[in-house]
């Protein structure tokens, strides 16, 4: 019960601060793109808009959301109520999932997708990736601006390797961790189990990271710039 008010908060977050509102004009945009493009196209467009936006949103907005927490003194409550690392970090995966699945099978299906159970497993995958990914960043960062100097080389390191697997035949990219995400995403399933072994394994090492620097971050709870 405990985590799905936890849940509940970070979503009535997200509303109010216009996550959902953002994203609606986006999938419309995006929908839009799609059905101009030729049918050719489409396929592999889908799944770069799907990897790289909705999927990969925790990575873009956690750093505000967290931010957000520590300047209204959330944080100094969470800090001192039941609620655990595990659940606070659990939570925020949770919450940017539900709205990443919303785009991307909106995206999906909009583009004909064949295997939609795939793409909801890929983007769920990415999601929580680029969910822990931005929690170890905003961990680490007192502003706004720097977090966005410190998501650049995440950045790079996560979406350059993948989107080169599209188009040059290479086993070093191929066997990129993220990149078996937009596998996933693209209804890759000939190596799924290959897949789904290397990306829970990122997971879970980044989970432990990600609370490795919540905890420390609960410990010493400041205000911040925005």
């Amino acid at each position: 019960m405990r985590l799905f008010h936890l849940i509940k908060g970070d979503i009535s977050f997200q509303i109010k601060y216009g996550f959902y509102l953002l994203y609606g004009i986006l999938t419309f945009i995006y929908t839009f793109i799609l059905f101009v493009l030729p049918v050719e196209w489409r396929g592999i467009v889908s799944h770069l808009l799907i990897f790289s936006d909705p999927a990969a949103m925790g990575l873009f907005f956690m750093g505000a959301m967290i931010l957000f927490e520590k300047s209204q003194r959330v944080l100094n409550s969470l800090a001192v109520s039941p609620v655990t690392t595990q659940e606070y970090i659990f939570s925020k995966m949770m919450s940017f999932a539900i709205i990443s699945e919303i785009v991307a099978m909106i995206l999906a299906y909009a583009s004909h997708q064949s295997d939609l159970l795939l793409v909801f497993i890929g983007t769920l995958m990415t999601s929580f990736i680029f969910s822990l990914l931005g929690i170890i960043v905003s961990t680490q960062i007192q502003s706004l601006n720097q977090f966005i100097l410190w998501t650049v080389p995440v950045e790079i390191v996560c979406f350059l390797p993948p989107a080169f697997s599209l188009f040059i035949d290479n086993m070093v990219f191929k066997m990129y961790p993220i990149t078996h995400c937009l596998f996933l995403i693209r209804g890759e399933s000939s190596h799924i189990i290959l897949s789904m072994s290397m990306i829970i394994f990122t997971i879970a090492c980044l989970w432990f990271i990600a609370n490795h620097f919540t905890k420390h971050m609960f410990k010493k709870i400041g205000g911040v710039h925005l």
